[in-house]
């Protein structure tokens, strides 16, 4: 006759063990529009900001996260001397830089 084994193979499989298979390729999908909308746009933002940070020269005209206006007078490491006024200058930190006009 039939060994034990045999008859478990050809046995249906119970509901949980099917509805398991859509469950994770909704869990996939989801994943997947997350990192297209959310994680891949803000990475290519880091990126050009990374790179505009690395192109500011002295003389260039920036934009700093508090709002203000100036020009770039000396690069010191990772600060930047910025002259908003005549005779006025103010030492930001590279991260505080928030865009370059």
């Amino acid at each position: 006759m039939f060994e034990f084994a045999t008859v478990l193979a050809m046995a249906p499989q119970s509901d949980g063990e099917q509805s398991m298979m859509p469950t994770f390729i909704m869990f996939g999908a989801v994943i997947l529009i997350m990192y297209f909308l959310m994680i891949r746009p803000q990475q290519k933002r880091q990126k050009e900001h990374k790179a505009m940070l690395e192109g500011i020269q002295r003389g260039d005209k920036v934009v700093t996260s508090s709002g203000m206006h100036g020009t770039v007078t000396d690069i010191n490491g990772t600060e930047y001397v910025i002259q908003i006024a005549d005779n006025v200058r103010v030492t930001f930190d590279k991260a505080a830089i928030s865009a370059k006009k």
